[in-house]
C-alpha cells in the first residue's frame, strides 16, 4: 500500500466508521434473497447492527422509514417483490434514509435486468454494489455473466463504475479480486480478501449488508462503502489464517462470522490495503 497521508487519512475515516457503527447499532432493513437471508441478518449482527427483514408490500414501506438504512438484493425476486423494494425505498427517499442496491445477477435474465432498471428508475440509491459484469450491464456496456457470477474482471468495470456513478449520482462499488469504490470522479480500491469468499454462496450479499449498517451509522456514503467492503476483505483474511489441516470452506464460513464480530478500529488500520491508484 502506498503510503501517503490521504491513504492514511481515509483508513482512519474507515476506522472512525466502525466506531460510530459500534455506538449506533443501526436498524437495517431488508428485502433480500431467500439464499442469503439468515446470513445477511447475522453478518448485520456481528458487525454491531440491527437487521430486520420485512419483505411484504404490506408493511416494507412503514418499516423502511423507521430503519437507518435499507438494503434491496434482487437475488430471488418475483414482480410483487420487486414492487415491495419500489414501496420501501420511496419512503426511505423521503426520509433521506440510505437505500444500497445489489443487483444480483442483472444481465442472465430479461426479469433481472428489467427489475433493477425498475428500481434504478424509481428510486435513488445511496450505494450500488455489484460485481464487475453487473456495474457494466447496468452502465449499458456489453458483459459476460454466468448465472449470477461476473464473467469479467474488476478492472475492466472501472470505467463502467464511473459512468453509472455520475448517471445515478452515488457511490459504485465494484467487488472482485481488487475491489474499487467510485464517486464521480473519485476512486479507491482495497484490495484485502481472499479467493476463498467467493466459494461461499451469499458473501457479496454479506458485504452489501455490511455497507447498509455503514451507510446507517456516517453521512458519507463513499466511506460508508469502503468501511464495508474493506470490513469483510480483512475478515476473509483473518478467517482463512484460522483454518487449520482439513477444514476448508464450512469452517471458514463460521470462522467469516467470528471475524466480523471481532473487528476493531485498530484491525482495520493495520491490515487495511487501500490506495488511490490501480
Amino acid at each position: 500500500m502506498t503510503e501517503c497521508p490521504n491513504e492514511k487519512y481515509l483508513l482512519q475515516q474507515i476506522s472512525d466508521s466502525l466506531t460510530a457503527l459500534h455506538q449506533k447499532k443501526p436498524l437495517v432493513h431488508h428485502i433480500t434473497n431467500d439464499v442469503t437471508v439468515n446470513d445477511c441478518a447475522n453478518i448485520t449482527l456481528a458487525i454491531g447492527g440491527s437487521p430486520v427483514m420485512a419483505p411484504s408490500i404490506d408493511e416494507s414501506a412503514e418499516m423502511a422509514a423507521c430503519a437507518d438504512a435499507l438494503v434491496l438484493n434482487i437475488g430471488t425476486l418475483d414482480k410483487r417483490s420487486i414492487e415491495s423494494m419500489i414501496h420501501a425505498a420511496t419512503a426511505a427517499n423521503e426520509l433521506s434514509i440510505p437505500v444500497i442496491l445489489d443487483p444480483v445477477g442483472v444481465g442472465a435474465t430479461a426479469l433481472r435486468t428489467e427489475s433493477a432498471r425498475k428500481l434504478i428508475e424509481s428510486a435513488k440509491f445511496a450505494v450500488v454494489r455489484g460485481n464487475a459484469s453487473e456495474i457494466m450491464i447496468l452502465a449499458g456496456e456489453c458483459a459476460g455473466i454466468k448465472g449470477v457470477d461476473s464473467s469479467e474482471s474488476g478492472m475492466e468495470a472501472l470505467g463502467a463504475a464511473i459512468k453509472l456513478s455520475k448517471s445515478l449520482c452515488c457511490t459504485v462499488a465494484v467487488t472482485g479480486a481488487v475491489d474499487i469504490i467510485v464517486s464521480g470522479d473519485k476512486a479507491v480500491f482495497i484490495k484485502n480478501g481472499t479467493p476463498m469468499l467467493s466459494r461461499v454462496t451469499g458473501t457479496g450479499c454479506m458485504c452489501t449488508s455490511l455497507i447498509g449498517a455503514f451507510c446507517g451509522s456516517v453521512d458519507d456514503s463513499f466511506m460508508g462503502a469502503a468501511a464495508g467492503i474493506m470490513s469483510m476483505g480483512i475478515a476473509g483474511e483473518v478467517a482463512k489464517s484460522m483454518l487449520k489441516e482439513g477444514e476448508g470452506t464450512g469452517t471458514f464460513r463460521i470462522r467469516l462470522f467470528d471475524s466480523v464480530s471481532n473487528l476493531t478500529p485498530q484491525i482495520l488500520i493495520e491490515m487495511g490495503d487501500v490506495s488511490y491508484e490501480k
